[in-house]
């Protein structure tokens, strides 16, 4: 039987960058697969290039699965990064210590109000800051954030054990503390910090400690880039292979990886532009590039892959269909509405999307990058469509990609979208199905999505691009994906 991977058998030449010390700076919400191949990477290089005392603090949500294999490990695991011209295996050694949020609220709170603690980083999900997308407010109905607002409570949401941490922190010695959000958000340390500030004055906290909150935690911008599948079991077979040792929470990656943060940290930071991280004024520039650009043709290119039942991204993107849609969307629908940063060639960025869609080793599920549709759709289609619209332009390609989410996830009732759009998870598919319940036909199906509050007042108010989403959706469901993707492609040709 192999032999698992520890700190007394790893070859310290597999180590990527530095090895942490065991006095730990960082503070890290959602221990999942992109935190430990992005972030985590960029902080042993850093430390490689300038050492500090930027140990992690490793905290998952509920389950104790990967927290119980890392420990196994001491802390240790692989990066495994999957590209057809540079395949090889790092071990990761910058995590000294793990915590469950649901299980470990006051050792989470301890942690938090330590002043040896600099840095918060945060890497969970959109969903995971409790804000009304359509309105930017903090959801006080969430029956999560209602349990941690209840007088007495423990929290065991991010944004509560945050809050409370920095206000133990300010009532012991009020050392400054950065809040650095790792998510796919735009503006993403404004979002970050408008969501803790909303839950400290839902929580009634102190006048004190809301001043001292503004002048004394910063929120940096940030954009984070990097394709990270879900590890299979052939991923264990690859370390297996390299190492010789078993792995029980390897993380696949894709070559790529970029990371763009706004240099306003209260306490110190990692050397991470030795890693290669931009520091730049223009995050929000390069955010949007990201989430239209990569995210956006991520999206339309999962959902009409689902339809035509592609099981993974590669696969779909080989569709011409798919890649000639894909393609008119990004010029032609999302660039326009895009401020770019300076000295920046996007059809080179967008050449190199296309190159990392293409990555057939990474094998990224079709399935994972449709889910949380509803979420991620509202950061990335709207302004776009507005903007095509005001400029008496129908955006073609965002409302195919807004009918296929519907087929892929909240089918009319009758059509089966098939396996792979099955197994796309959506948060709000009991709401959406309890809107749709009386619908009778496919328009009816789409009007009441639309109608629903999942996307804003001021684009389901168009009603021709209402009509265009109902008009593919039914051209889904009468003649299959690819009629209604040919018809699209056609229209944005003649825009």
């Amino acid at each position: 039987m192999t032999e698992q991977l520890n700190r007394l058998n790893v070859n310290r030449e597999a180590i990527l960058g530095a090895s942490a010390p065991e006095r730990t700076g960082i503070i890290h919400f959602g221990l999942g697969n992109f935190h430990r191949a992005h972030a985590a990477v960029n902080t042993a290089l850093a430390m490689a290039a300038e050492p500090g005392d930027w140990g992690i603090v490793g905290i998952a949500n509920r389950s104790r699965k990967v927290t119980s294999a890392l420990e196994a490990q001491d802390g240790l695991y692989s990066v495994v990064t999957l590209d057809p011209e540079a395949e090889h295996v790092d071990v990761v050694d910058v995590h000294r210590r793990f915590l469950v949020a649901a299980e470990d609220g006051p050792a989470i709170i301890e942690a938090v109000a330590d002043p040896a603690h600099k840095i918060i980083t945060l890497t969970i999900s959109e969903n995971g800051y409790h804000l009304d997308g359509r309105t930017g407010k903090l959801d006080v109905e969430s029956p999560d954030i209602k349990a941690d607002l209840a007088e007495g409570a423990e929290p065991t949401t991010p944004l509560g054990q945050i809050v409370a941490g920095l206000t133990a922190r300010f009532a012991a010695n009020a050392a400054p503390m950065t809040v650095l959000s790792c998510d796919n958000l735009l503006s993403a340390g404004n979002t970050t910090r408008a969501a803790v500030l909303q839950f400290a004055e839902a929580a009634h906290s102190s006048d004190e400690f809301l001043a001292w909150l503004d002048g004394h935690v910063t929120f940096p911008n940030a954009m984070v880039d990097r394709i990270v599948p879900a590890p299979t079991e052939g991923t264990k077979a690859e370390v297996e292979e390299a190492l010789g040792l078993h792995d029980e929470a390897p993380v696949p990656a894709e070559l790529f990886t970029m990371w763009v943060i706004e240099d306003k940290f209260a306490a110190g930071r990692p050397k991470w532009e030795a890693a290669g991280a931009i520091f730049s004024d223009e995050v929000e520039k390069y955010e949007l590039v990201k989430l239209r650009l990569l995210n956006g043709g991520h999206s339309l290119i999962a959902y009409l892959g689902g339809l035509d039942r592609q099981e993974t991204i590669p696969d779909s993107r080989a569709q011409q269909f798919i890649a000639d849609a894909t393609r008119q969307a990004l010029e032609v629908d999302y660039l326009p509405s895009i401020d770019l940063p300076a000295n920046f060639d996007p059809q080179e960025y967008i050449d190199s999307l296309f190159r990392r869609w293409s990555n057939t080793v990474l094998g990224d599920k079709t399935s994972r990058v449709g889910s949380d549709g509803s979420t991620k759709l509202l950061q990335r289609v709207p302004i776009p469509a507005l903007t095509a619209l005001a400029q008496g332009r129908m955006p073609e390609q965002l409302a195919l990609t807004v009918s296929a989410w519907m087929c892929c996830c909240i089918p009319p009732r009758g059509f089966e979208p098939g396996p792979i759009a099955d197994a796309m998870i959506e948060p709000k598919a009991d709401l959406l199905k309890a809107a749709t319940a009386q619908a009778t036909s496919v328009r009816e199906h789409v009007e009441a999505i639309l109608d629903s509050g999942v996307f804003p007042d001021d684009l389901v108010g168009q009603q021709a691009f209402r009509d265009r989403v109902v008009e593919y959706a039914e051209m889904i469901v009468a003649d299959g994906v690819r009629e209604a993707a040919a018809v699209a492609l056609k229209r944005g040709a003649q825009a």
